[in-house]
């Protein structure tokens, strides 16, 4: 089994100018204990409905790409870009970059959007949710454009691209992954189905189960083998959790058909925590086998 970091805040003591030492140090720590995969959120404010929206809030790619350059092997993704935030073709080249620059190591996560209020404060167009659906997967289809060898036109409803030249290409082959996040039922697994590597999910194991059944339809009906995709699940461990209730977590996970658990770091002291409470885990981990779905 798989452990990814998940890092959405950066209320960290020292204020601003201690972010980047504390990242660097949680980035190093992640690479040094296992850790595969290390995200932080795509957002231009802090998420309202967990922590207060004026906390720190750092720009995702600019995150990634500082991370990627004191780390050798840790892979890197935002969890999740919100299609309203860039230009697809813009974002193809962007995570392109964050990956040539790593040496094959970036993925492009990404989701519909949903946070209103930082769209109308810096005045960003937030459309309807359908249409955002259909932005997301026009976004899809040109990157994957744009990580391939036809440089032509792209033609859709939202977006119209003259060419697709992406270069340098991605170090990563055949191309960066792509996850998916979010869990509903008629859209965003069809998209899972249709497009990405990888979902994310968040819940319980009875939760997470009933999800990967839908995917696993949508999987039948375009013709896809559940079994190339990832299933990843954000993972929240209660203030007392120990190393053992950890394992014990997250092995109820990989029974339903779980490959990856993503840790969340929101503890003042962000090394220490991955030192106590998932270093130990990890080594469990490794052994764990996900079920199959």
């Amino acid at each position: 089994m798989n452990v990814d970091l998940h890092v959405p805040r950066f209320t960290w003591p020292g204020g601003p100018s201690a972010i980047g030492p504390t990242l660097k140090a949680q980035a190093q720590t992640a690479e040094s204990i296992g850790i595969r995969t290390m995200s932080v959120m795509d957002h231009y404010f802090q998420m309202e409905r967990v922590w207060p929206a004026e906390e720190p809030m750092l720009e995702g790619y600019s995150t990634l790409a500082f991370a990627a350059a004191v780390t050798e092997r840790l892979r890197f993704r935002l969890l999740v870009t919100g299609v309203t935030y860039r230009h697809p073709g813009l974002l193809a080249k962007t995570v392109t970059t964050v990956d040539v620059l790593s040496g094959g190591r970036a993925e492009l996560g990404i989701g519909a959007a949903w946070y209103e209020r930082e769209h109308h404060a810096l005045g960003v167009p937030f459309p309807p949710l359908a249409e955002r659906f259909e932005r997301l997967e026009e976004a899809l289809q040109i990157c994957r454009q744009m990580w391939s060898d036809d440089n032509g036109p792209y033609e859709g409803k939202h977006y119209q691209l003259a060419e697709t030249l992406c270069s340098p290409p991605p170090v990563s082959s055949p191309r960066p992954r792509i996850l998916i996040g979010g869990g509903g039922e008629r859209k965003t697994l069809r998209l899972v189905a249709t497009y990405a590597d990888a979902c994310n999910f968040g819940g319980d194991a009875a939760t997470v189960a009933h999800k990967i059944e839908v995917l696993r339809g949508h999987c039948e009906k375009v013709g896809r083998d559940p079994s190339e995709i990832e299933v990843t699940v954000s993972f929240m461990e209660p203030d007392d959790a120990t190393p053992d209730s950890i394992v014990a977590g997250a092995e109820a996970l990989a029974k339903v058909g779980v490959s990856t658990v993503a840790a969340r770091s929101i503890r003042p002291d962000p090394v220490a925590w991955l030192e106590e409470k998932w270093a130990p885990a990890i080594q469990e981990l490794k052994d764990v086998e996900p079920a199959s779905w």
